[in-house]
């Protein structure tokens, strides 16, 4: 016997209050399907956002798919929700929506919104669920404030989940619990702070490596179900380590199930297609400047935040967003009312979101995939800036890469390119990334990049890690790169473990501990990392012999730390180096050193002289090794 829909609702007048001003920060709590009883009878409480319908009726395993069994009810107060408790669906039901709409008579078929789980593709229903789930991580977040400031080391390691490691015997990725236990010890051996995964959403498309998302609540279901993940999360907080999310905001897929013309309108997206179309990514854009939208974007990023405890969230594609003509020609996009080429809309929701983020949850930070100019991304809001923590520093990523892919012989011709970065790393909170999109589409490995012999190679990645973890600002680093994988990534494979049963892979991956230990030990590599204040030259203009010194600074002066970068092959013996005091100059990093396979080359303890060089009183002489970065305190 069929249960009618009961009339219900979870939503107050200022619920429908703030959804309809863009307001509402919690709408996962209300919008979706909610296990529940009514009157002694268990069921779910269902609730969509459909303006535009006609009628809208939940269909699923629970009445075979039969449209109109389980009509929902729409609400009085022209907010466009449609709503109900039906008794006797359960835990694991699958449903979809039933969408009659009021344009055109459409009728559409759509997966949830805030679904909580979703089939895995092919498939593409969504699955009644819960997130109940017993967290472990009390003393990590009370501890977060403390260990994810912005003076404190950001190492992040970037994941792609699918592609990481796989069981080869039975042709699949790991899962959220076996990964659990490897990922998990992987990375804290390996010393990074953080790590990211790229998008965890449900997406349909294998090759959109999940940049293309429909289940914008739910993890995919590839590697288990919800609280599987949660728990994946749970073991690297226990480790001490941080999780960012990758989150995509800027655009969404035409899939038939998804968020495109949800409800026979232009719902979600924006209805001209100059600001609602993405022509690179053939696929729909986020009207930004609709409340109601903005409640579901800001409440989205809330979610994993707080249901799954994640410490981050790093923003793509921010750029695409900001700008109207963004990979528009002429003619393709309008200008704003002021004339410019800013999308103010997206501007507005990006301020809105960071300080939702930082004003709810205490030692978060969020991070902005920017590539142009636009000013004060990681500035406060409150004095105009669009309020993230930090912003990927494109700029020094090509520059430097451009640098270290020319043989040494020429790099004096290109001083410029290693040095300039310098002239800009204070303007904003700035991450270093080396990310899986430089490992992609023919651009080879980061090892593959190097040139010269194996072993220059080899030397040179060694060096382009410890140029990139003393330069100022945070670090980001893909998957594979940490121990030279030599092909580009493939997201359907896995990483070539076998190469660290070679001594040069296991080198570069010792490396990278090293770093990671010497990042972490340093206050002057982090605790100023920021501030223009926390860098200074020794030396840059060393174009003939390719060579940079600099100093990093922390609070204690006594602490500060001395970095010297030979960029050729060749051994510079009595290499004098100006020195802010004198003292004595001890080795404790070097990147040619004998265990990270380099020739070892280096320097005892040697002593500074009242001989003024590169404009200070004291100097000294050192031995800088071939293709190899030295770091050195001064006692």
């Amino acid at each position: 016997m069929k249960k009618e829909v009961q009339v219900h609702s979870l939503f107050s007048e200022f619920d429908i209050y703030l959804f309809k001003s863009g307001k509402h920060f919690r709408l996962y709590e209300k919008f979706g399907a909610h296990p529940m009883e009514l009157q002694g009878e268990k069921g779910v409480y269902f609730a969509v956002w459909a303006p535009s319908a006609k009628n809208v009726s939940v269909i699923g395993d629970f009445n075979y798919w039969l449209e109109g069994e389980h009509p929902l009810n729409v609400r009085w107060d022209e907010s466009g929700i449609w709503e109900g408790f039906i008794p006797g669906v359960k835990l694991g039901d699958k449903y979809k929506y039933k969408i009659q709409s009021s344009v055109n008579d459409a009728k559409l078929e759509k997966a949830d919104p805030y679904a909580l789980k979703c089939e895995g593709p092919p498939n593409t229903a969504s699955i009644v669920w819960d997130l109940n789930y017993k967290w472990k991580d009390k003393k990590y977040l009370e501890s977060r404030k403390e260990t994810n400031s912005l003076d404190k080391p950001f190492s992040i390691y970037e994941v792609h989940l699918g592609s990481w490691k796989r069981k080869v015997e039975e042709n699949r990725a790991l899962s959220y619990l076996e990964l659990a236990q490897e990922l998990v010890s992987y990375v804290k051996e390996c010393g990074f702070t953080h790590v990211e995964f790229m998008p965890i959403m449900e997406y349909p498309y294998d090759p959109s490596w999940g940049y293309q998302l429909t289940g914008y609540f739910a993890p995919t279901s590839r590697f288990g179900d919800p609280q599987d993940f949660m728990a994946l999360i749970d073991a690297f907080h226990k480790a001490g380590i941080g999780v960012i999310l990758d989150w995509v905001p800027s655009h969404f897929p035409e899939d038939k199930h998804g968020l495109g013309m949800f409800d026979g309108s232009h719902l979600y997206e924006h209805p001209d297609p100059r600001k609602g179309y993405h022509p690179d990514w053939k696929s729909l854009i986020f009207n930004y400047g609709r409340n109601e939208v903005r409640s579901f974007l800001i409440s989205n990023a809330v979610f994993w935040l707080d249901k799954y405890h994640a410490d981050g969230l790093r923003v793509d594609a921010v750029a695409s967003m900001l700008y109207l003509d963004y990979s528009r020609e002429d003619g393709q996009w309008e200008p704003n009312e002021h004339g410019g080429r800013e999308n103010l809309d997206a501007i507005q929701f990006v301020r809105e979101l960071n300080t939702e983020v930082y004003r709810s949850f205490e030692g978060v930070q969020t991070i902005a995939e920017e590539s142009t100019s636009f000013p004060m991304v990681s500035k406060p809001v409150d004095i105009g800036g669009l309020g993230f923590g930090m912003k990927w520093m494109m700029g020094w990523m090509h520059d430097t890469l451009g640098y270290f892919k020319k043989d040494p012989i020429y790099r004096q011709y290109h001083q410029n390119d290693i040095s300039f970065s310098m002239t800009y790393a204070f303007t904003e909170n700035f991450t270093l990334p080396l990310s899986h999109d430089e490992v992609v589409y023919g651009k080879k490995s980061t090892l593959g990049r190097m040139p010269g012999d194996e072993w220059q190679r080899f030397a040179n990645l060694r060096l382009l890690y410890s140029y990139m973890f003393t330069h100022p600002g945070t670090n980001l680093l893909f998957m594979g790169s940490e121990f030279g994988q030599h092909e580009e990534w493939k997201f359907s494979g896995s990483l070539d473990w076998h190469l660290l049963e070679y001594d040069l892979h296991k080198g570069v991956k010792e490396t990278i501990t090293q770093l990671n230990s010497l990042y972490k030990k340093q206050p002057a590599l982090h605790e100023k990392q920021f501030e223009a204040r926390g860098f200074e030259w020794i030396s840059y203009d060393d174009a003939q012999n390719s060579v940079l010194a600099y100093m990093r600074k922390g609070e204690n002066e006594k602490k500060d730390l001395l970095v010297v970068c030979n960029f050729t092959p060749g051994i510079l013996e009595n290499y004098q180096i100006g020195v802010p005091r004198k003292g004595k100059l001890k080795e404790i990093f070097n990147s040619d050193a004998k265990e990270l396979g380099g020739s070892g080359v280096k320097n005892e303890q040697v002593k500074t002289a009242p001989e003024s060089w590169h404009g200070r009183e004291h100097s000294v002489k050192i031995t800088i090794p071939p293709l190899a970065a030295v770091v050195f305190q001064i006692l």
